[in-house]
């Protein structure tokens, strides 16, 4: 299982629920009530589930394909830690995962 943390756009907590190995973040997100959109199905073209990954947890995932990374360019809010959440596969190595959501979603900044 990997425990995943939620926090708002501002930073602060939201939830933790924990996921089993093979889960996908995106589906993860969304059943835990997040508004992640995904509005291509994990097909990587779109970046309306672009999320932030703490740190800590980001230097710990495999690195974004060419793909993800120039669909980031387009999205907004962007940090050097944001990754696409239909791209994250939950691993027992990973263990816990947190992420924040860009600025705009649950109306906060």
């Amino acid at each position: 299982m990997t425990l995943v943390r939620f926090l708002h756009a501002d930073g602060s907590f939201d939830r933790e629920v924990e996921a089993p190995a093979g889960s996908i973040l995106l589906e993860v997100a969304q059943d835990a009530g997040q508004p992640l959109e995904g509005t291509c199905g994990g097909q990587i073209s779109c970046s309306t589930c672009h999320v932030i990954v703490a740190q800590d947890d980001f230097d710990r995932l495999p690195r974004a394909s060419e793909e993800e990374d120039d669909l980031l360019d387009l999205a907004a809010h962007v940090s050097s830690t944001s990754r696409l959440a239909c791209q994250i596969v939950l691993s027992e190595q990973l263990g816990q995962l947190t992420v924040r959501l860009p600025g705009g979603h649950f109306g906060r900044s």
